[in-house]
């Protein structure tokens, strides 16, 4: 049994995070600053969160807060972070805060041997961080185009091309090897996230892992939020009777992971004993294309609603990205297991209980005063 602490985990991931390292008997400490857009603005304790952990309500860049929860503390999961894309791009100041100064208050107190029974973080990275994603050419073969300019966008050419020959390009699976080109105020925090902590990590023997999770799903994903995943955001549409609207022309490519999946993948991280630090995707290793994706939830949920491909886009966003898992396949055992038509179902029996509030136009219409939607 360790002890350990879940930074975040009244949230979506860490709350899931939380009740299976208590299934495995391990002593938890939850720190939640119990954030408004997630939990509403009454900031209440989600009915889910398990009885057994014990809660602090705080932020993590209180720094003396954070050190009083890391007494004797031998884990730490990192999961506290704020999640939108979109509004990371006009509230600069709280991302950066919240991601960069969190992991930077964890890491600094690690550095001034305030914990000194500290043996292992566990940090959520984001597949947001490599930017587009990669392709291949069919003269130039591997290749990572850079980001999709305005000018390409106003025309509805939707595809990058090869950046050498300008040719035709054809996605494939990102490995880890893949330089990092955020397009985005969270990715670049969330590329702070695993970088720091690996730097720290490695310079005081503690051991370190960074997962670059990418499109998670599941029960518990905050429906209040319209920053949150789009498979929840689509099932709420569609359960309301709503049409999902789909930007550009709805062919891009992600790759959606179960937070079943999700919770092995850093459990499987906790276990190791051999590999001191690493970083890994965590994804299905599987594409589907948005559109699709709304199509599944319309014939899952057995309503005859059509997404509609608005012709639009988002400044910031990639064409394809989807997980090459070999790695950590190969070095901690870890396999996806949830195929997503199961997920599918679990994730329309949560949202069916729940009552979302439509909150989307108002995130929209702010997109769209910055600028940073079309």
């Amino acid at each position: 049994m360790s002890k350990i602490l879940v930074t975040g985990g009244a949230g979506f991931i860490g709350s899931f995070l939380v009740d299976a390292l208590i299934e495995q008997g391990h002593s938890v400490t939850i720190l939640d600053n119990l954030e408004p857009q997630v939990h509403g603005p009454e900031q209440k304790l989600p009915d889910y969160l398990n009885p057994e952990a014990e809660f602090v309500l705080g932020d993590i860049c209180d720094r003396e807060l954070f050190k009083k929860c890391l007494e004797d503390v031998e884990v730490v999961f990192h999961e506290a972070a704020g999640v939108g894309v979109g509004q990371s791009m006009y509230q600069v100041l709280k991302y950066v805060k919240s991601n960069s100064l969190g992991i930077a208050t964890l890491l600094d107190i690690v550095a001034n041997g305030e914990a000194p029974k500290l043996k292992k973080m566990i940090i959520p990275s984001s597949m947001s961080i490599y930017g587009e994603g990669a392709y291949s050419c069919e003269k130039c073969g591997l290749v990572y185009p850079a980001e999709r300019t305005a000018e390409m966008l106003e025309k509805h050419q939707w595809d990058p091309v090869c950046p050498s020959c300008k040719g035709k390009l054809e996605p494939v699976p990102v490995t880890e090897e893949k330089p990092l080109v955020p397009t985005s105020v969270y990715a670049v925090t969330k590329r702070d996230h695993e970088e720091l902590s690996l730097s720290v990590g490695k310079a005081y023997d503690v051991s370190t892992f960074a997962l670059r999770y990418f499109n998670v799903y599941g029960s518990r994903q905050a429906l209040t939020n319209p920053y949150t995943g789009v498979a929840a955001i689509f099932c709420g549409n569609l359960l309301r009777g709503a049409t999902p609207n789909i930007f550009e022309d709805g062919n891009q490519m992600r790759d959606f992971i179960h937070i079943n999946d999700i919770v092995e993948a850093n459990l499987a991280c906790l276990n190791e004993e051999k590999i001191k630090y690493g970083v890994y995707n965590v994804g299905s290793g599987n594409r589907i294309s948005i559109a699709d994706l709304a199509k599944l939830l319309a014939k899952s949920l057995k309503v005859d609603i059509d997404p509609v491909i608005v012709k639009k886009f988002r400044v910031g966003d990639i064409r394809h990205c989807f997980a090459d898992v070999s790695k950590i396949e190969k070095e901690l055992g870890w396999k996806p297991k949830v195929k997503l038509e199961d997920g599918i179902n679990e994730l329309i029996k949560w949202v069916a209980g729940q009552t979302p509030q439509e909150q989307l136009g108002d995130a929209m219409k702010e997109l769209l005063e910055k600028g940073l939607a079309q």
